[in-house]
């Protein structure tokens, strides 16, 4: 708490609510500013910034990105019902990929809202649900400072995610208290008997697996659940459609990558007795098909912080605990086994140089370059599959992406993560299509010269969708085909430099250029059009 209140009539809202953020570290703001805001930002405090997005699905898909490269949780500021509308898909992102962002939109003067004004928000808590964890419009003036700590803490608390709050315009110069500064641990264990039952499951497995989900990076779990891995004996899979990785793609006990798809999913999981998800849903499918979601006799556990996730999950035994505490208190139950440890996998063959590029060269080609302490984004749907199989993620906090599949999620994140201030090259792998979403956040990374380095893959088409249509027998679909969108162009249009590449000759230098560039560089890459199904078969990295 600040301590003395400021003049003879105390603070203000707005000194309450600053005040506040500060204490939080929220002195960063990403946003996009109508008339409704404009008595928040009076006297803008010098040691808070303001980084604008100029679109507000992409103020927040930037926010986000920023959250999950700090670890804390992110500000944004949106414009009343308008504002709100166009992030609705960014937060729908954010709350199926647990990203912590406190939401702040503005609302017309309160004396005005029984006339439905120009832009107010007819019941404004209940316009970004169900994908935000918690929203208000608090009912007086004075409650505003305690709404935002409030929304903080329920935004950090396992499982994390956007929370939502909307502020009249006038009462921001409306009298308040000063929020008294409290501390709120989130960690917490699961029953230890759940627990035991679980280590003894693993103690006495045949052939264990471990499926690990986006939870195990986002918890920094990472290193204790390779350490499970490797005294078990059991091989690892990545969870279905998973936004981050978890586990290093290049350890002698990783499988691969399951399929979104329930028959495909139970097949490649037909080894196993015990089966231990970690931090995922179980299970996230894309595709239908009927069947059995495990193979017969395997039994499944599931460990997540989310108790909604664990009630309907549709089979096995869940442990409701935070990630890294849960696998921690269980590695002090496991015994080490003795199993042999898998074949080594074989890499893949390297792609041919030809003309029109493959999708695997330019990975092949970026995998050699590429630093290695590079974070990489991706938002390629046609070209996933080739992306994992070639490029392997190895450390924590290497790899994002979308677990919840609504385009524009990807380029903009890629900005946010770049301006998390830890130094490390961001590379965009990113299609044509998904990148017209949010092609705008271009503009934010040129603006604050961020490092990162911007692939699009152009094959003129939204392919994922024709490779799914293909896949159920639909061999022609309207409104797929994308011609005549110059990128390079655009890109310099919004302050970004940029170059096309059509000849697999140029792709190693102009790849090069880029990931060394100072500041933000895009490179536009003409690939083939990708002729295979989606979903054909799980990735598994024994090809690799």
């Amino acid at each position: 708490m600040t301590g003395a209140p400021l003049g003879p009539t105390g603070p203000t809202v707005r000194d309450a609510v600053f005040d506040l953020l500060r204490r939080t570290g929220l002195t960063t703001m990403f946003g996009n500013p109508g008339s409704t805001e404009l008595r928040m930002f009076q006297d803008w405090p010098e040691d808070f910034t303001y980084v604008l997005g100029l679109q507000e699905s992409v103020a927040m898909a930037v926010a986000a990105g920023h959250a999950m490269g700090t670890g804390r949780a992110a500000l944004v500021s949106l414009h009343s019902a308008g504002g709100v509308g166009h992030s609705l898909g960014a937060v729908f992102n954010a709350y199926r990929d647990r990203v912590p962002l406190l939401i702040v939109a503005g609302q017309q003067s309160r004396a005005m809202l029984p006339t439905r004004p120009f832009l107010s928000a007819d019941e404004p808590a209940l316009f970004p649900r169900p994908y935000v964890k918690w929203s208000r419009q608090p009912e007086r003036a004075e409650d505003v400072p305690a709404a935002f700590a409030e929304a903080y803490h329920v935004a950090m608390a396992p499982p994390r995610g956007p929370v939502f709050i909307s502020v009249p315009e006038d009462d921001w110069d409306r009298p308040a208290q000063w929020v008294e500064h409290r501390e709120v641990h989130t960690g917490f264990v699961g029953d230890p008997r759940a627990l035991l039952e679980l280590a003894d499951a693993l103690n006495a497995a045949r052939n264990p697996a471990i499926i690990v989900g986006a939870g195990v990076d986002d918890d920094g779990a990472s290193p204790a659940v390779a350490e499970m891995a490797e005294r078990t004996g059991a091989e690892v899979w990545i969870s279905p459609l998973s936004s981050r990785s978890g586990f290093p793609e290049d350890h002698g006990l990783f499988r691969g990558f399951l399929p979104p798809v329930r028959d495909q999913l139970a097949h490649a999981l037909e080894p196993y007795d015990v089966i231990v998800s970690i931090g995922a849903p179980v299970f996230t499918y894309h595709v239908h098909t009927e069947g059995p979601y495990l193979p017969d006799g395997a039994r499944l556990f599931h460990l997540d912080c989310d108790s909604a996730q664990t009630a309907w999950a549709p089979v096995g035994t869940s442990v409701l605990t935070t990630i890294r505490a849960g696998v921690t208190a269980l590695l002090e139950l496991l015994d080490k086994a003795d199993r042999p440890a898998p074949p080594p996998r074989p890499r893949l063959a390297a792609p041919p140089v030809t003309d029109p590029i493959e999708a695997a060269l330019v990975v092949e080609t970026l995998r050699g370059l590429m630093p290695d302490d590079a974070v990489l984004v991706e938002e390629v749907p046609s070209h996933r599959d080739v992306l994992h199989a070639r490029l392997p993620i190895t450390r924590p906090g290497g790899f994002l992406t979308t677990g919840s599949g609504a385009l524009g999620w990807g380029l903009p994140v890629a900005v946010g993560r770049a301006l998390a201030g830890t130094g490390e090259r961001v590379v965009c792998v990113v299609g044509d299509g998904s990148s017209m979403y949010s092609i705008q956040a271009l503009w934010t990374a040129a603006r604050h010269r961020a490092p990162v380095t911007f692939i699009v893959l152009n094959n003129q088409a939204y392919a994922a969708v024709k490779a799914l249509a293909r896949r159920i027998d639909i061999p022609d679909v309207p409104g797929t085909d994308l011609h005549g969108i110059d990128f390079v162009s655009v890109a310099a249009g919004l302050g970004c430099p940029g170059r096309r590449v059509d000849k697999a000759a140029d792709l190693g230098e102009a790849l090069s250029h880029a990931l060394g560039h100072d500041g933000p560089f895009l490179v536009e890459v003409s690939v083939a059009a990708s002729t295979s199904s989606a979903y054909s078969s799980p990735t598994d990295s024994r090809n690799r």
